[in-house]
């Protein structure tokens, strides 16, 4: 079984753990590698300590760079080539056992913390929740140290050990709460819980970290060996925005069936995440905190850096990210950047938008493009006026798409040709779907322009994601959109922020005044923003129990001809792919071997 043998490799080599993590901490330590540090050594030092702690950063799976496919868009966002054989293409079949075997960043075979790839949540999740516990345990040994140094400690220990409790719980259900570090000998016979009552311990871990941990670890002393490198810790800001999103998933619907058998939300647990959510948008509104929404001009830079030396993407808008290793190497164009873009400029372009999902996108007055009183959509003219998102993330018909020169005879791939057997459309690349992405790439990644500096790396958790959650929750806990029951702004109010950022519309009164098209006007903000992104959006159609509904589980494209003033004629929509679903589909399977070592850990329903 993964867990007891988990704990069996820690038991037996933890000090051997500790001195690799030690030694790779180069930010903290200055230390030969003669040098022999015992396992009471480890934990006598605030310096010492955080090089234990550093491990628990790099056990977190960069999901965008296990393969150069995007395995990590699980939900309706895209579809890859004919043929594609990647994570997303099996769980479009209905395999959802495809997490565990094909190596991913969900799986991969064993514990690995060193370097970016090769690491899998399900068996690095184990292990640093068995780490967070041993440094837990040993925070009496913290000698050499400040107050604030051991509160810091603690604090991210705290954090970690919920972080991945949490992961957890978002793909497989309730788990059983590790709260020490097993021996070899230990009997493993911990319960497994349900959604509720795992939440709940994550929050306990979470509420006391956030207490902990400061708001700007550059105005703290400790922080100050490190000023201006702290954009990756963890801070009262990450811990409040986990604690906020575990009460929210607590509350949905998936998480409170699973706990209760009630399919709708839980009102107590929404306006617990309100609350926690208020908190934090509180510092940010005081500039208590270096975390702040990105400007519209900079968009990009939320998901890409180009041309600025390998510069880490998504500050100050960034929570939480996973550690960065290799910019460089990862950035080329062999890596997960040249999965985008246009097939004839950028041929290693494999994944285009499912054209349904696109849909979400609205026009820039703010409303949904099915809404009947919307005079600024025309289907004749269906890429005019739409959200400035749609501009920024979606390759589109007649787009440009190489900015450079080009030799005469390639003139022609300039721009996008996705009418139906247009140049930019092929099956076996990208475009197939009569889309193409562009949200995580520059157009001058191709063929002709400028390949080099490009670096993509993705957030767990940002600022805009925060700002959506906190709507929702208001709106399923106080059960209204104008409502100002956490001592805060409006749901209403919260979704516009994101929206004025982009230069849309806000919400229309008619959503507004309505809770339940409200929310679907949540529902599709997220897509928007969010779509591509992390895992945001298959946990988000999971967890509000709407991924068995057929619009969620089409992936359709477009066919067009182009008509003489450029505008699509003759368009017409075939689904490709219908995702199969069943009641077991709401969780991933846990493994086999795993729950035929560990009977009282059981299985997953259906599976």
């Amino acid at each position: 079984m993964m867990i007891k043998k988990i704990y069996k490799l820690i038991a037996c080599g933890t000090l051997l753990l500790m001195i690799a993590a030690l030694s790779s901490c180069k930010d903290y330590l200055d230390r030969s590698p003669e040098a022999e540090v015992s396992s009471t050594d480890a934990f006598i030092s605030f310096n010492n300590f955080q090089g234990f702690v550093e491990e628990l950063y790099s056990s977190v799976p960069d999901y965008t760079i296990y393969t150069w496919a995007c395995d990590w868009i699980l939900g309706d966002e895209i579809l890859n080539k004919v043929g594609g054989i990647w994570v997303n293409d099996e769980m479009d079949k209905g395999n959802s056992w495809v997490w565990d075997s094909w190596i991913s960043w969900l799986s991969a075979a064993d514990i690995k913390t060193d370097g970016d790839t090769g690491k899998g949540l399900w068996s690095n999740a184990w292990y640093a929740i068995r780490k967070a516990n041993l440094g837990l345990e040993n925070m009496e040994n913290l000698t050499d140290a400040t107050p604030e140094q051991r509160d810091i400690i603690k604090g991210q220990l705290l954090f970690f050990r919920a972080f991945y409790h949490f992961e957890l719980m978002t793909y497989w259900g309730g788990m059983p709460y590790i709260d020490k570090a097993f021996s070899s000998a230990d009997k493993l016979d911990y319960p497994r819980l349900n959604c509720h009552e795992t939440a709940d311990r994550i929050a306990q871990d979470l509420r006391e970290a956030a207490d902990l941990l400061p708001a700007d670890w550059d105005k703290t002393a400790t922080g100050k060996l490190t000023l201006g490198k702290n954009q990756l810790r963890v801070s009262k800001i990450t811990a409040l925005g986990y604690l906020g999103k575990n009460y929210l998933y607590a509350g949905s619907p998936l998480l409170n069936y699973e706990s209760t058998g009630n399919k709708n939300f839980d009102t107590e647990y929404c306006r617990k995440a309100a609350e926690v959510f208020a908190e934090l948008l509180k510092y940010v509104d005081k500039q208590e905190t270096q975390v702040k929404l990105i400007d519209w001009e900079n968009y990009s830079f939320l998901f890409y850096s180009h041309g600025k030396n390998g510069a880490i993407p998504g500050y100050p808008e960034a929570i939480f990210q996973c550690p960065v290793y290799n910019a460089w190497l990862k950035g080329c164009p062999w890596g997960p950047s040249s999965n985008y873009g246009d097939s004839k400029a950028n041929p290693g372009a494999y994944s285009s938008p499912n054209a349904r999902f696109v849909e979400n996108y609205g026009t820039k007055n703010g409303l949904p493009i099915d809404d009947p009183d919307n005079h600024q959509y025309d289907k004749t003219d269906p890429w005019a006026n739409r959200d400035p998102r749609f501009y920024h993330n979606i390759i589109y018909d007649g787009v440009q798409v190489v900015k450079g020169s080009m030799p005469d005879a390639d003139e022609k791939y300039r721009y996008a040709d996705l009418t139906t057997k247009g140049h930019s459309r092929v099956n076996d690349k990208s475009g197939r779907t009569g889309y193409g992405l562009r949200k995580l790439v520059p157009m001058d990644n191709n063929n002709y322009d400028q390949w080099n500096d490009n670096y993509m790396h993705l957030s767990y958790m940002r600022l805009a994601d925060v700002y959506l959650m906190y709507a929702e929750a208001v709106l399923q806990g106080y059960g209204s959109a104008t409502s100002t029951g956490p001592d805060y702004i409006t749901a209403e109010a919260a979704v516009n922020i994101i929206r004025k950022r982009c230069g849309a519309g806000t919400v229309g009164a008619k959503y507004v005044n309505d809770k339940e098209k409200f929310m679907g006007e949540i529902i599709r903000e997220r897509a928007m923003e969010l779509g591509f992104e992390e895992e945001f959006r298959y946990n988000d159609l999971r967890r509000w129990m709407i991924a068995d509904q057929l619009k969620y589980r089409e992936k359709t494209a477009i066919y067009f001809d182009r008509g003489a003033d450029g505008k699509p004629i003759n368009m017409r929509e075939e689904v490709l792919v219908t995702r199969p679903f069943e009641s077991k589909h709401w969780w991933l399977p846990l493994r086999i071997k795993d729950v035929s070592n560990y009977p009282t850990f059981g299985q997953n329903p259906g599976w």
